[in-house]
């Protein structure tokens, strides 16, 4: 409601309150912060940046001091974690013996919806 607009409706409306009638409602614009911040972040595609953050916070926990040394999570994208690996042994190692355990961990604590499927690259 532009200034202008909103003097002219104060007006009216104490002219109506001093003539003893019945006052106009003010239309209700208010809108609730959580539900604008939602469907910007989801509009924006920040929900997944969001969660990539905090995968990237707890991949120490997920897979242990020595293998979060030599792998960082790198992009989610369509469900699907890549992870960046140092050394070619590492994810050998990781893509045939910690995979099935680091999703089954990822996808308790993010949800298998966010995450279907781990990818390890050099």
């Amino acid at each position: 409601m532009s200034s202008k607009s909103h003097l002219s409706f104060l007006r009216k409306r104490v002219l109506r309150e001093w003539r003893g009638l019945p006052s106009e409602t003010i239309p209700d614009r208010q809108i609730i912060v959580t539900d604008v911040l939602t469907k910007v972040v989801t509009k924006l595609g920040l929900h997944t940046r969001i969660k990539q953050e905090e995968i990237a916070a707890t991949w120490n926990e997920m897979v242990g001091d020595f293998l979060a040394a030599h792998s960082e999570p790198q992009q989610l994208s369509h469900g699907i974690l890549s992870v960046r690996v140092i050394q070619p042994t590492i994810r050998y190692e990781l893509d045939r013996v910690w995979k099935k355990e680091v999703l089954k961990k990822l996808q308790a604590r993010f949800g298998a919806k966010l995450i279907r499927d781990v990818r390890f690259g050099c």
